[in-house]
């Protein structure tokens, strides 16, 4: 790529880029929310989000000759493969039909000898035999039969993994060259260190045959773990971009962020938590596909941070989901001493709880719309906040929606060009930000909070968890934050409860050592 540069709506997201990439190399691409990443990638891909606002300038070369794409398929065509930050997928297909779409083996028969291709029928057994094949060689377990919808977003993840893995094998098309440039945006942010593991195995296979690989993560170490150079972007600028063996995880942040960026418990030494018992669960069950919660009991005292970790797909996500009624759950939970209803949503905001979602573009967002109505509108619905009344009848107070917004986007350095825009303009990081900002507006006694930190680069991650501890020292809310990074729940929760098989492995206090952990995390009971 020569001389990339990409401006919207007047404001300059990238600046002259140049970089080449080898056949079989792995480049990590590396950059705070907003610096410019997604946005090169989608201009290598040719999407049309480019195209509609303007086009770009410089050059993109394959072989040595310059190519424009007009579609994503024009890229697709010279054998570069995408998986992006955000899911493509159809929700009512099953996983092998997502996995295969639009290249479907199809049965030729004797109507279609006749009358034409139209009258072919789809080769179902060669579809599942091909989907198995590449979810077999991501080494996850994944139901190729199970419907997109009803699938956590881990699972979602594996799904458009496992549909680029499959291209290799494909048959070529007329025109088409096999895969050669497989970008993986942000594949690892909703997967486990375990399965990631998994994923990082596969890239290597995959670079060892010739596929070229672009992998963004905010994840550094699998950066450095597996990548063969690394490019840092801050600001549209390429910063660096040097052999991995010239880099280690505190330089790379340093370049990202341009200061050094420490990773330490970020909670007082000194702190103290309450006794009283806020919130009792038992023998929840919660029937959440992928992440079935099968007889989880625990308690979290009044102010704590307590956290729910351990492995994808055995439970930990469902648990936040049951109580707050998003998927149907049955079991004993209780309140500030009240039982609470399951299976109501509203009963469960109007007890003084809230929830932050893993899934921030299905369920945690408004993404038509602006800023000021994202951070806004859930506590006007709940909590009549940011409403003026004139006699009878309730107005939005415009002004104090766009005075906490403004708040929020500074508290949390969201960037974006105004509290007007639209969510769905924000970078994946940037999104996540107002998630968070959306809950904080409904001033929650207690605050879920699911993988706050997916997608979201090292220097904004420490400001996030820096933003909760805040939150819970200054006004005294008890959080329960679910996250797969072990070391993430180590740096700001009291005590960490380990969920494996549906059920809680055991508690432990925080600053327990990280092998402790693993023990829990492989089954073992051991109590707190």
């Amino acid at each position: 790529m020569k001389g990339i540069s990409k401006e919207f709506s007047g404001n300059k997201v990238l600046n002259d880029i140049n970089f080449k990439l080898y056949p079989g190399e792995i480049l990590g691409l590396v950059g705070e929310n907003g610096a410019g990443k997604s946005t090169l990638m989608k201009i290598l891909f040719g999407m049309d989000e480019i195209r509609d606002t303007g086009g770009y300038g410089g050059d993109v070369l394959i072989d040595g000759q310059k190519v424009k794409f007009n579609s994503s398929e024009d890229a697709i065509r010279q054998g570069i493969g995408m998986v992006h930050q955000e899911f493509s997928l159809i929700p009512d297909f099953t996983v092998g039909e997502n996995i295969l779409l639009n290249r479907e083996p199809e049965k030729y028969s004797v109507m279609s000898e006749l009358f034409g291709k139209r009258l072919n029928t789809l080769d179902r057994k060669e579809m599942q035999r091909r989907a198995l094949k590449a979810i077999e060689r991501l080494g996850v377990e994944l139901d190729a039969n199970r419907k997109i919808s009803g699938l956590p977003v881990g699972y979602k993840q594996f799904t458009e993994i496992a549909r680029e893995l499959s291209k290799e094998d494909d048959e070529k098309v007329e025109g088409a060259k096999g895969i050669r440039l497989l970008v993986l945006d942000e594949p690892t942010a909703v997967l486990s260190e375990h399965e990631a593991v998994a994923l990082l195995k596969a890239m290597r296979m995959l670079s060892d045959a010739g596929i070229s690989i672009i992998f963004i993560s905010h994840r550094l170490q699998e950066i450095i773990d597996v990548c063969d150079s690394i490019m840092v972007m801050r600001d549209g600028l390429i910063i660096r971009h040097v052999d991995k063996a010239e880099a280690d995880v505190q330089k790379i942040a340093q370049w990202m962020v341009g200061r050094t960026v420490k990773q330490e418990r970020v909670v007082k030494a000194d702190r103290h938590v309450d006794d009283e018992i806020v919130l009792s669960v038992s023998g929840l069950k919660v029937e959440m596909p992928g992440e079935m919660v099968k007889d989880v009991s625990f308690s979290v005292r009044k102010g704590e941070i307590f956290g729910l970790g351990g492995l994808a797909g055995q439970g930990k996500i469902g648990i936040p989901n049951g109580i707050m009624g998003l998927y149907l759950a049955n079991g004993k939970v209780e309140f500030e001493g009240r039982p609470v209803r399951l299976n109501d949503p509203s009963g469960a905001l109007d007890s003084g709880m809230a929830f932050v979602s893993e899934d921030r573009r299905g369920v945690g967002l408004l993404l038509d719309e602006s800023l000021e109505w994202n951070v806004a509108f859930g506590a006007m619905q709940v909590k009549n906040r940011f409403l003026k009344k004139v006699g009878p009848v309730r107005f939005r107070d415009a002004e104090a929606i766009r005075k906490v917004t403004e708040e929020y986007v500074d508290l949390l350095q969201i960037r974006c060009t105004s509290t007007k825009q639209r969510a769905r303009q924000l970078s994946g990081g940037n999104q996540q930000k107002i998630c968070l900002a959306k809950a904080f507006a409904l001033a929650p006694k207690l605050l879920f909070v699911s993988e706050p930190t997916r997608g979201i680069d090292v220097g904004a991650k420490a400001l996030v968890l820096e933003a909760l501890r805040k939150y819970n020292e200054e006004n005294g809310t008890t959080i329960v934050m679910i996250s797969s990074e072990l070391e993430e729940l180590r740096s700001i929760c009291d005590r960490i409860a380990i969920v494996h098989d549906g059920a809680i492995a055991g508690t432990l206090d925080a600053t327990s050592s990280s092998e402790d952990f693993g023990v829990l995390m492989l089954g073992e009971m051991k109590e707190a």
